[in-house]
């Protein structure tokens, strides 16, 4: 069984809603599985325990949330050291309300969190622009979800967005799998 850990953070359950959907796309992939964590309920062994890591964060003041932020700095820190994610599968997905087609910050954030997953050593699976749906809620970084209209009044996350992150879900879960029991490194 290839197994996908998505850990996130939510603040008006956006974020939430993304991970949902992306895990519903993991799991339409034949003996693939997702866990949905928050940032302050995963931990090293669920990261050590995973054939693919996908990191989720709401936008603030242009960068990742700080729950997702102390799980890298804590769980991430800690596989770090021992090499223990090497050569596994990561991925990342963002949502935003600011100013900006994206959420105002979503490219931003979704960089910070494939920066720690690239020095965590994960091969890393972006968003193809022939993804459906790529032109309403994806980045070649990832997925995204527009939580405000451009007067910034909140509207949620919509079909189209969840639907990319669906998608991306089958991505990463098809990944994964191909690579399980394939790691030369760690």
């Amino acid at each position: 069984m290839t197994k996908v850990l998505i850990v996130y953070a939510t603040d008006y359950q956006n974020t939430f809603k993304m991970a949902e959907a992306l895990a519903g796309g993991v799991r339409s992939v034949a003996d693939c599985q997702a866990s949905v964590k928050a940032a302050d309920a995963a931990t090293f062994d669920d990261l050590v325990a995973a054939d693919a890591i996908v990191l989720g964060s709401p936008v603030h003041m242009g960068s990742i949330d700080w729950r997702v932020k102390k799980f890298i700095d804590s769980c991430c820190s800690a596989a770090w050291m021992k090499d223990a994610l090497v050569g596994k599968v990561g991925a990342v997905f963002a949502t935003g309300s600011g100013f900006g087609n994206a959420g105002g910050g979503c490219e931003l954030t979704m960089l910070a969190l494939l920066n720690n997953l690239a020095e965590l050593g994960l091969i890393i699976i972006p968003l193809p622009k022939s993804t459906p749906g790529y032109t309403t809620g994806g980045l070649q970084w990832g997925p995204y979800g527009r939580s405000a209209n451009p007067k910034l009044e909140p509207v949620g996350v919509n079909e189209d967005m969840l639907s990319v992150a669906r998608h991306h879900g089958i991505h990463i879960a098809r990944a994964a799998k191909a690579l399980q029991g394939a790691r030369i490194f760690g």
